[in-house]
């Protein structure tokens, strides 16, 4: 079963950190986690979950 990626991102924004769209294509978006100044990634993951490309949209980060 997937993780729920929509959470998971929604709880990263509410804690004051960064995610960013380092990849995407047109079934699926790749996403790094950063840490709250926007520097170091401290993990990613890929996805083609229909919720998650919809909540990201054209956004590239979370900064958008």
């Amino acid at each position: 079963m997937d993780s729920d990626h929509v959470a998971e991102l929604e709880r990263w924004e509410d804690a004051g950190a960064v995610w960013r769209v380092i990849g995407r294509n047109a079934s699926s978006v790749t996403v790094a986690l950063l840490r709250c100044d926007g520097g170091e990634e401290v993990g990613q993951f890929t996805s083609a979950d229909p919720r998650l490309l919809a909540f990201i949209g054209d956004r590239l980060s979370s900064e958008d």
